[in-house]
């Protein structure tokens, strides 16, 4: 592996081409011009190899996945994403071919996405392979879309389709059996490339009351929209949107209603909000599926067409809960 210097200077620091803040990545930091009228929005999420990703992941698509999850927290603020810094820890074992890899899909989607590399850290380690991406995004000054502004009476609606990160899981694993092969692949592929609403987000500032991004499962990311705003819900397990590929697994409702790794828009807004909502999605190219209401009370309920209350069990992946185990 080449040398830390020599890394920056030939993978990372064409990255931050044409943000003059970035300094070429030849500086221990970067300057950032505030916009008047506008906030910043600053998120951070890292992976490690056997927890988030599978170890034998191609490197493009492990840095492609490191970029989108965290675009994905910026819009469901609503925030318009501008900037990167990557931290990485890099176990001696990866190579220069793996890390030119990495770089270029790395590349790819900060294109794809209009962002720049403006930073970060990179250091060698002998445990697993561990990436941490802190991703800046502005949004208009106390505009920003936040969990703690869900209203009683709101509708729920999400973005996408609900339980194809979870499959996508067990495909990559070759996990699942007597399914078409082209519905393995296209969940395979929706969990190693997830979709962050990038324009979506921004949009629904001004309409939607409160939003996040559905990363640790629908119920468990509905439950905190409802702890923050002091209210309860209701998901009507019919209008939950599936993919026709998650629609072939006959999976149990419960496993993808708390699976997590979707990373779509989840949010409340008011009735009336219905016809406009519909044609952002439109203009968005992401449908969007109203699937319960915000209720007084406290937790979430998933009801079924009778509205008789459903077994969902634990509501989602939590990290230290006790006995949990990632099934990577």
């Amino acid at each position: 592996m080449a040398d830390e210097f020599r890394l920056i200077a030939d993978l990372f620091a064409p990255l931050a081409a044409g943000f003059p803040g970035a300094l070429g990545l030849k500086d221990d930091a970067a300057l950032l011009a505030a916009e008047a009228g506008t906030e910043t929005v600053v998120t951070v999420d890292a992976m490690v190899a056997g927890v988030h990703f599978l170890p034998d992941d191609l490197p493009e698509l492990i840095a492609r996945k490191l970029v989108r999850v965290n675009l994905s927290d910026l819009a469901a603020k609503g925030a318009v994403p501008f900037a990167v810094l990557l931290a990485a820890a890099f176990p001696q074992r990866i190579d220069d071919d793996w890390l030119r890899r990495f770089a270029a899909g790395l590349a790819e989607d900060l294109t794809r996405f209009a962002v720049a590399l403006i930073g970060g850290d990179t250091v060698a380690t002998p445990g697993p392979l561990t990436l941490s991406l802190t991703a800046l995004g502005r949004v208009a000054a106390g505009r920003a879309l936040l969990r703690s502004q869900a209203q009683l009476g709101d509708t729920i609606w999400v973005s996408g389709t609900i339980g194809d990160g979870f499959l996508g899981l067990a495909a990559a694993r070759g996990a699942l059996t007597g399914l078409d092969q082209a519905d393995v692949a296209t969940l395979a592929d929706r969990y190693h490339l997830p979709r962050p609403r990038t324009t979506l987000g921004p949009a629904l500032i001004g309409v939607a009351h409160a939003a996040m991004d559905v990363s640790d499962g629908l119920v468990q990311d509905l439950g905190h929209i409802c702890r923050a705003s002091a209210v309860a819900a209701v998901i009507e397990a019919e209008r939950v949107p599936l993919s026709a590929a998650a629609q072939a697994t006959n999976s149990p409702l419960a496993s993808l209603l708390t699976g997590g790794d979707d990373y779509e828009l989840l949010f409340t807004a008011p009735f009336r909000a219905a016809a406009a909502l519909t044609r952002i999605g439109e203009a968005a190219g992401v449908p969007l599926t109203a699937i319960g209401r915000i209720v007084a009370g406290e937790g979430v309920t998933v009801v079924d067409a009778a509205g008789q209350a459903l077994a969902i069990g634990q509501g989602g992946w939590r990290h230290f809960a006790k006995g949990d185990a990632w099934p990577v």
